[in-house]
C-alpha cells in the first residue's frame, strides 16, 4: 500500500515538474521572440525534433513493428502518450477513408495551471504535442498534417488533436540531430521519461537560442 502511494506521489511529481518547466520554456519564448507566430512556429519545431528523437526510444521500450495502417498508428500514438506523459487520449472522429483521425484529452498535462492573458489568445500553448507527433511519424516514413482544432485553454469542453495522413516518405531525413545531455542533478526525483523529455526540450531551445 505505502509504495501504490509512493509510485502515485511520484507521478504527481513528476507531472507537476513537467507542467511548470514547460511553462516557464513558454514564457521565455514570449519573452525572446518578437511575435506570437514566431513563438508558434519555434514551438512546434521544438517538438517536431523531440519526436524525431522519442520515436528511438519509444520503439525500443514497445518493440514495436511497422504499422500497417492509420489504426495501428493511432493505436501507437495513444500509446506514447501514455507511456511519456501518462495520459490517454481518445481516438475518435475517423474520416471515412481512415486517413484522418482526431486525438481528445480530457486532460492535458501541459496546460495543468495555465490561464492565458488576453494579449496571448492567439498562442498554440501546446503546439509542442503537434510537433512531437510529426516528427515521430516522419522518422517512420509517415508524412502527416497534425494541428489542434479544440483547446480547453481556449474555452474549449476538451482538446482535440487533427491528425491526416498525407503521403508515406521513402526517407526520413529530418533537419538537424541534437546531442543529448542528462540532467545529473535530479535524476533520481524523475522519471526517465519524464527526464528524456525535458532533455529534449532544454537541447532543443538552447539549439535554436544559438541560431540566433
Amino acid at each position: 500500500m505505502a509504495r501504490q502511494s509512493s509510485r502515485l506521489e511520484s507521478k504527481k511529481v513528476n507531472s507537476e515538474l513537467l507542467t511548470l518547466t514547460y511553462g516557464a520554456l513558454v514564457s521565455q519564448m514570449l519573452r525572446d521572440f518578437e511575435n506570437l507566430e514566431e513563438v508558434n512556429k519555434q514551438l512546434e519545431r521544438i517538438g517536431y525534433n523531440m519526436g524525431v528523437r522519442l520515436i528511438e526510444d519509444f520503439l525500443s521500450r514497445t518493440n514495436s513493428g511497422r504499422c500497417l495502417d492509420m489504426r495501428e498508428t493511432a493505436d501507437k500514438i495513444q500509446q506514447a502518450f501514455k507511456m511519456y506523459l501518462n495520459v490517454q487520449p481518445t481516438i475518435s472522429n475517423w474520416a471515412a477513408a481512415t486517413d484522418e483521425f482526431s486525438l481528445i484529452f480530457d486532460v492535458n498535462p501541459l496546460t495543468e495551471f495555465v490561464e492565458l492573458p488576453a494579449d496571448v489568445s492567439n498562442l498554440r500553448y501546446s503546439g509542442i504535442l503537434c510537433g512531437c507527433i510529426r516528427g515521430a511519424l516522419e522518422m517512420v516514413q509517415l508524412e502527416v498534417q497534425c494541428q489542434f482544432v479544440q483547446d480547453q485553454l481556449k474555452g474549449d469542453a476538451s482538446t482535440e488533436i487533427r491528425v491526416k495522413f498525407i503521403r508515406r516518405l521513402q526517407d526520413a531525413t529530418p533537419a538537424g540531430v541534437l546531442i543529448i545531455t542528462s540532467f545529473v542533478d535530479v535524476h533520481l526525483l524523475i522519471s526517465r521519461s519524464v527526464l528524456l523529455c525535458l532533455t529534449l526540450l532544454a537541447n532543443t531551445y538552447a539549439a535554436i537560442i544559438a541560431q540566433i
